[in-house]
C-alpha cells in the first residue's frame, strides 16, 4: 500500500514558543477613540441581541456554552486560516504534541483498511518491552471492542497517566487465537528526529516535526555520525524536512543555529514596530563546515521553512525539492484560564535576507520532482498557503505549495537519491554546493 503524506494544519503548525501576552492598549479620550469605541459596543449590542433571540426561539433548546464557543471560534476562524480557538481538551492536546512527552504505551499505529494496525514499537517503550509487533492488528482495549473507534479516539484511549496498565488484545500474523498483551503505561517521547548512515559516508536525519525534544534529537543524531563515520569518508548530510507541517519557533531557531556560525536566523514582525524580534546564531558549527542538502516539498510549511530558509540565505546549505508550502506567520498560544486557548496570529516572520515566505513558499535551489504513481496523481498536491481561504495577502505574486509525495521505499525516492549523488559526485550541479555570499544578509 503506498502511503501519500500531506500536510496537516494541526495543533502544532507554527506555534511560538515565545508566548506573547497580549497587552491591553490604553484609550486616552479622543473624539475618534470614542466615537470608535460607541461603534465597537454597537456591535456587541447586536452579538447580545442575536445571542438572545437564538436562546429563545430556537427549534430546541441551545447549550449556551456551545454558543459562546462557536462564536468566538467564528471570530478567530474568520481572521485567518491559522487563527483559532480551542477547548480545554484541545488545549491539552496541543501540550501534548509541542512538549513531545506524554503518558503512554510507545507504538506507532495507523488506520489500515478499517483497522488500527500497529506500525512498529519505539526502542525501550513498555510495548516493546510487552512484545507489541509491527503489523499487529489492534481488537479490543481491557476487553472492549474498539470497532468503529477514529484512529484519534483509540490513541486517546491507549494514552493516560503514567504506571497504570492497560491489556491490549491483538490479531497476529500466524497466530491462530487473538494475543492478550498486559502493558503499564510510562513516559514516552515523542521521536521528531530519526536519522541513520546512508552507505557509509553520509548522514541522513528525517525531522518530522518541531516540538520540545527536536534540537537534542538533532544534537544526538550528530555525535552519533561522528562515532559511526570515518572523518575521511564523511561526505556530508542530508536534512529531511518533506511534510514537516512545522512546530514549536524556538526549536526552529535552535535547529538552523547548529548549522551556523553567525549571522541572522529569522525576524519575526508585528503589527506595530515594537512587537519585531531578531534571533541570531551564536558561535559553533555542530555539523563542523560539512555539506548540508535539505530536502522540502508541498508538505513543509512554518517552522521547516524557517529552517530551510535560513541555510538557504546564508549558503550555508542547498535547498532540494519543490516549493514549500508558503505559511510565513508566527501563531502564539494565550491560554484563557479553565475555558481552553485562543491561537492568534501576531506576526510575520521573515528569512535573513528579508523575505517573506507568506503565500510564496521555499523556492528550492534545485527543483527536483518525484515520480508519481498512477493512483496517486491528482491526490498528492497541496493547495500550499496561498490557496487558503482568508490568508494573509503578500503581493501580486503570490503561489506556494507543491507536491507532498514521498515514495515509502527509498530506492523509488528520486529526492532523496539525487541529495545522495550530489554529496557523492556521482552527479553535479551549478548550486551545488552553494556560492559564497555576494552581500551580507540583512
Amino acid at each position: 500500500m503506498r502511503k501519500v503524506s500531506l500536510v496537516l494544519l494541526g495543533a502544532v503548525l507554527g506555534a511560538s514558543a515565545a508566548g506573547m501576552a497580549l497587552q491591553p492598549r490604553a484609550f486616552f479620550g479622543s473624539a475618534a477613540e470614542a466615537a470608535g469605541n460607541a461603534d465597537t459596543y454597537r456591535q456587541l449590542n447586536l452579538f447580545g441581541d442575536v445571542f438572545e433571540r437564538v436562546r429563545s426561539d430556537y427549534v430546541e433548546k441551545p447549550d449556551d456554552a456551545k454558543l459562546i464557543e462557536a462564536a468566538v471560534n467564528g471570530m478567530l476562524s474568520g481572521l485567518d486560516p491559522h487563527s483559532s480557538f480551542m477547548d480545554a481538551k484541545a488545549f491539552k492536546d496541543m501540550q501534548t504534541q509541542t512538549s513531545g512527552e506524554f503518558g503512554g504505551l510507545g507504538i506507532e499505529v495507523q488506520m489500515f483498511e478499517n483497522q488500527i494496525r500497529v506500525e512498529g514499537a519505539i526502542d525501550d517503550t513498555p510495548a516493546a518491552r510487552a512484545g507489541v509487533r509491527a503489523k499487529d492488528i489492534i481488537t479490543e482495549l481491557d476487553g472492549k471492542s474498539i470497532q468503529g473507534l477514529s484512529l484519534n479516539q483509540a490513541v486517546e484511549k491507549m494514552r493516560g497517566p503514567v504506571n497504570t496498565p492497560i491489556e491490549l488484545t491483538v490479531q497476529r500474523e500466524g497466530a491462530s487465537e487473538p494475543v492478550k498483551i498486559k502493558i503499564v503505561r510510562d513516559v514516552i517521547r515523542i521521536r521528531s528526529v530519526k536519522f541513520n548512515v546512508e552507505g557509509d559516508d553520509i548522514g541522513y536525519i528525517r525531522v518530522s516535526q518541531f516540538n520540545q525534544q527536536t534540537f537534542e534529537g538533532l544534537k544526538k543524531s550528530l555525535e552519533d555520525f561522528d562515532q559511526k563515520i570515518a572523518k575521511d569518508k564523511f561526505k556530508g548530510y542530508v536534512l529531511d524536512l518533506r511534510n514537516n507541517p512545522g512546530g514549536l519557533l524556538d526549536q526552529a531557531i535552535a535547529v538552523s543555529d547548529a548549522f551556523l556560525e553567525r549571522g541572522e536566523i529569522v525576524s519575526t514582525r508585528g503589527r506595530n514596530p515594537d512587537e519585531s524580534q531578531r534571533f541570531n546564531a551564536r558561535s559553533g558549527d555542530l555539523a563542523k563546515g560539512k555539506p548540508i542538502i535539505v530536502l522540502v516539498n508541498g508538505g513543509s510549511a512554518s517552522a521547516s521553512e524557517i529552517v530551510a530558509g535560513a541555510l538557504q540565505d546564508h549558503r550555508r546549505a542547498t535547498v532540494l525539492g519543490t516549493r514549500s508550502f508558503g505559511k510565513g506567520s508566527v501563531q502564539t498560544i494565550i491560554p484563557l484560564g479553565g475555558n481552553g486557548a485562543i491561537r492568534l496570529t501576531t506576526a510575520r516572520y521573515y528569512t535573513p535576507s528579508g523575505k517573506s515566505i507568506q503565500a510564496k513558499g521555499i523556492v528550492p535551489d534545485i527543483e527536483s520532482v518525484q515520480e508519481i504513481p498512477e493512483d496517486v496523481k491528482g491526490k498528492d498536491e497541496t493547495k500550499g498557503e496561498a490557496g487558503l481561504k482568508g490568508h494573509l495577502k503578500n503581493g501580486d505574486d503570490e503561489a506556494s505549495g507543491s507536491s507532498a509525495y514521498v515514495p515509502a521505499d527509498k530506492k523509488d525516492d528520486k529526492q532523496l537519491n539525487y541529495a545522495l549523488d550530489l554529496l557523492r559526485g556521482i552527479q553535479s550541479n551549478a548550486n551545488f554546493p552553494p556560492a559564497a555570499k555576494s552581500s551580507s544578509a540583512n
